[in-house]
């Protein structure tokens, strides 16, 4: 891949800057992106950048996914959101579909597909001739709120037994579902990423051919370079780690331009000649580094690896999921900082550290970046298990 095309992402999202930011309250408000930013993100090229060439994109590196989401990120959490939501369902659907349902999904739309919805294998799928008849609710479907593809895991059922994979876990495969067969219920009412239309939305005995549905835990691509072989599990956790750190980015680069001009009740200067928060910066600028530092560094050194023939082992996997939910709660505590360092100019509405604070906490609430990350990477380090599908 030539130099030019690796800088393209960063290159592109920082080109949907003012748009983005001049849509943050809108978007808040209908609860999903307006269609300025939508046709933004399209326009820029980002919506395909992640998918394999054949489908139009780029087929990034992993520090160029990791700068892109971060700058989406720090534009606004919602939209940086989004990015590792849509972004990668697009991706991964074009990578891992069966020729006639990529064909159906990506080459019948001009590869301008959305894809959104949620992963977790929360339906029940009964074989039938040629696919899957499909039942199932699925809550977060994050981007569902502009996608005209929708994705959804289940589990299928062979003759109402379940099929056992590896690891002695039933078999879970994902379904790529045209919108207008999806009933949505909506349920996003919430405290941050309130912009990323992640609406809850459920199927009743939906037929889906058995060319829309891949394997859940694949990492077999049918289209596509290296990127593609570690599977969707450690490019979500590549996500969600470069989110937190643009949001934290974010809070950082406001926080030290508003001690510049804020003096608090009872001092003679501003905020930033206080030694306290002289410390404070410090300290967290330092804390960011070091987690990003800890992503970069993980990702990159795996992404080579297999790039020169390497497969992807657990031992891997396990890492960089350390990685990204260690870097996403040193993070929030980079965010919770400096909204109790901006005081009350961090809690009006409209403000981006009010903002930062809200999202931080709600995107650090998912499942994916909990203490079961920990668990269940400590348990292969030790030799406990083989290996975890969850990882």
């Amino acid at each position: 891949m030539s130099a030019a095309v690796r800088t393209d992402g960063p290159a592109m999202a920082r080109s949907v800057r003012e748009t983005v930011m001049r849509n943050a309250g809108a978007n808040e408000q209908a609860r999903t992106l307006n269609v300025e930013t939508v046709e933004a993100l399209w326009n820029s090229g980002l919506m395909q950048f992640m998918n394999p060439h054949c489908a139009g994109g780029h087929e990034p590196s992993f520090r160029e996914l990791i700068d892109t989401w971060q700058e989406l990120a720090w534009q606004d959490g919602s939209v940086g959101w989004i990015g590792i939501a849509n972004f990668p369902g697009a991706a991964f659907a074009a990578a891992y579909l069966p020729e006639a349902g990529y064909d159906e999904v990506f080459v019948q739309h001009g590869n301008r597909s959305t894809v959104g919805g949620q992963f977790a294998p929360n339906g029940l799928g009964q074989r039938v001739e040629g696919g899957y008849r499909l039942s199932g609710s699925w809550n977060f479907g994050s981007g569902t709120g502009h996608s005209n593809f929708v994705v959804g895991g289940f589990i299928p059922m062979h003759g109402g037994e379940m099929q056992m994979g590896e690891l002695g876990m039933p078999e879970m495969l994902v379904a790529v579902m045209p919108r207008e067969q999806v009933n949505f219920t909506d349920g996003w009412f919430v405290q941050g990423l309130k912009a990323t239309g992640s609406f809850d939305y459920n199927v009743q005995e939906l037929f889906v051919p058995e060319a829309r549905v891949f394997p859940l835990f694949t990492r077999a691509p049918l289209r596509g370079g290296p990127l593609y072989r570690f599977g969707i599990m450690p490019i979500t956790a590549a996500g969600h780690a470069a989110w937190a750190l643009g949001v934290a980015r974010s809070a950082l680069d406001d926080v030290r331009t508003l001690a510049l001009e804020k003096v608090r009740m009872g001092d003679m200067s501003t905020l930033a000649h206080r030694t306290t928060f002289q410390r404070g910066l410090a300290h967290h600028e330092g804390m960011w580094r070091a987690a990003r530092l800890l992503v970069t560094d993980t990702f990159e050194g795996f992404e080579t690896s297999v790039a020169a023939g390497a497969a992807v082992t657990p031992a891997m996997r396990a890492e960089m999921r350390i990685a990204a939910t260690y870097a996403t709660e040193a993070c929030r505590e980079v965010v919770q900082w400096a909204h109790l360092a901006a005081g009350t100019s961090a809690i009006r509405e409209g403000n981006r550290l009010e903002r930062a604070f809200r999202d931080i906490y709600t995107g650090t609430q998912h499942t994916f970046i909990g203490e079961k990350t920990y668990t269940d990477a400590a348990q292969i380090m030790l030799g406990l298990i083989p290996d975890s599908p969850a990882l």
